[in-house]
């Protein structure tokens, strides 16, 4: 059976509950790796991955069969798991419940590829794009 051919990429953002700086540089490692293991098992390509205390910036290529709602069900959900039970079990990690999800073309990949690789020099610099920066809905 032939499966259809998509190139969906996407860049997400989300955020620690109340923005609190739960992510420690010595979490960021396996934080990090986790996402990429499990963009894998839910046949995503992670292409990039990164972020700061705060948040985490990936950007993604999604298969027609997972959802966008879906893969960060799945990421969130694995990654607080990580954190809250072997990273550092004696703090309470938690996730934002929102989430900012943006569409990529092919041709800005390389583009949204650096910016997120970029986060801490980037965030340091202030030199953020605000809508890429957007975990939520403004009200």
């Amino acid at each position: 059976m032939r499966a259809p051919y998509t190139q969906l990429f996407v860049h997400l953002v989300w955020a620690t509950w109340d923005r609190l700086p739960l992510i420690r540089p010595e979490d960021e490692s396996r934080l990090y790796s986790a996402i990429f293991a499990k963009c894998e098992e839910l046949h995503c390509k992670a292409i990039a991955v990164n972020g700061v205390s705060d948040h985490v910036h990936a950007l993604i290529r999604i298969p027609a069969t997972v959802t966008i709602a879906d893969w960060v069900r799945h990421i969130k959900g694995s990654t607080s798991h990580l954190m809250n039970h072997e990273i550092a079990p004696q703090r309470q990690f938690k996730w934002q419940g929102a989430y900012g999800a943006f569409s990529v073309s092919k041709a800005a990949i390389d583009k949204v590829a650096d910016y997120v690789r970029s986060q801490k020099q980037r965030h340091a610099d202030g030199r953020l794009i605000g809508e890429l920066e957007q975990c939520e809905a403004d009200e």
